[in-house]
């Protein structure tokens, strides 16, 4: 069959208006509490976009790591390719693309630097490879081979030795303040139901139901 003719009815369920929370973090809360009851896999992934000084607009996938009504977190190294990106627009859009819920959630806001002592604090819950790793990559600059990035890592081992690891002056956290948030439920015949909430003064939410 030719790619222009695959194509599937959503049947899992619509969304309404009554069904909505009063804020996007109690919905996106919820939804993201089924994708775990659905043993969805690595339901905490979502899709950064970012856009450089020109406007050239770049995607990858990261690990949400903390979400409160303040907004989305996730961490990185400092001077990687997104963060080069957020520097010079912080505006970005995040998407948790739960596939098999037929269900999607966008969010449009600005990214902020999470302060040193709450990076400190989680980056102390990081498997001790993962902080190792944090030192040995210089993150999107290129290198030339798979071995040297292993020497980097092996040398990085042997300088800490059992001792503590540092967090990196380099390496740091971005909390995504959302501007609006979209939850959309695939329906029959592509009439899904879409609702979008955007954020008024004094931490108020208007909703909208979107055409699909």
């Amino acid at each position: 069959m030719e790619i222009d003719q695959w194509r599937r009815e959503y049947l899992r369920g619509g969304l309404r208006r009554a069904d909505l929370k009063s804020t996007p973090i109690e919905q996106f809360r919820q939804w993201l509490s089924e994708a775990v009851e659905a043993e969805l896999s690595d339901p905490s992934s979502m899709c950064l976009a970012t856009a450089d000084a020109s406007g050239q607009p770049s995607q990858r996938i990261v690990l949400l790591k903390g979400f409160d009504e303040r907004g989305f977190t996730f961490y990185t190294n400092l001077e990687s390719h997104k963060a080069r990106d957020i520097a010079s627009n912080p505006k970005v859009s995040l998407l948790f693309p739960w596939q098999s819920l037929e269900r999607q959630v966008i969010v449009y806001g600005r990214a902020v630097q999470v302060d040193r002592e709450e990076t400190l604090a989680y980056f102390r819950t990081r498997p001790r490879d993962s902080q190792l790793a944090a030192w040995a990559s210089q993150q999107s600059d290129p290198i030339p081979s798979r071995e040297q990035l292993q020497k980097q890592f092996d040398a990085v081992k042997s300088q800490y030795g059992e001792d503590e690891i540092p967090l990196p002056d380099f390496w740091g956290g971005y909390r995504v303040l959302p501007d609006a948030v979209e939850f959309w439920q695939g329906g029959a015949s592509r009439l899904h139901d879409r609702f979008i909430y955007r954020a008024e003064e004094a931490g108020q939410w208007t909703v909208e139901r979107l055409s699909p």
